[in-house]
């Protein structure tokens, strides 16, 4: 009987050390003129060329995050959140859709409104203290800035629909 030299219980053709099964190995791998890599991986992630994808909670953190930021920005630059937010939360509800996991497509439509509800809680103009008049002066800006609020919204929906479209038709191929 004649061996291949190869360890019991690894496939063929696939190199030792870039597995991702229990018995697999990391090899250091110092390169000339880089950081040092891991066996194919930089700093512990594959260099495929794809984007990080978000978990749903990292998604509605990204959105909260990413939403208040840019209305606090505006608030100290313009006094009050307007068109620099609007286009921001259009930018923030592009880029929650597209770089959702494919399993937790639905949070990005969902976790841009909520976001988007927050900052202008956080930031939006009041006329006068007290819980009813926060309520009433958010429910206002809510309803003045509808238009982008809708947009982004849409635009999330949208991707995420095209991306489930696109995912089960390349499911179904196989």
């Amino acid at each position: 009987m004649r061996t291949t030299g190869k360890p019991a219980g690894k496939a063929a053709g696939k190199p030792a050390g870039r597995g991702r099964g229990p018995g697999s190995r990391l090899r250091a791998v110092s390169g000339p003129s880089g950081p040092p890599r891991i066996a194919g991986r930089l700093y512990g992630r594959r260099r495929n060329g794809r984007p990080a994808r978000l978990t749903a909670v990292g998604t509605g953190v990204a959105a909260l995050v990413a939403t208040v930021a840019v209305a606090g920005l505006e608030r100290l630059a313009f006094g009050a959140p307007g068109v620099l937010f609007g286009v921001g939360y259009l930018l923030v509800c592009f880029q929650l859709a597209v770089r959702v996991r494919y399993v937790d497509l639905l949070a990005a439509p969902i976790s841009g409104p909520i976001a988007f509800a927050v900052a202008l809680l956080l930031f939006g103009p009041v006329t006068s203290t007290g819980v009813t008049a926060q309520l009433v002066a958010l429910a206002t800006n809510l309803a003045t800035r509808s238009g982008w609020l809708f947009t982004g919204t849409g635009l999330a929906a949208a991707i995420v629909l095209a991306r489930f479209v696109a995912q089960r038709r390349i499911h179904r191929a196989r």
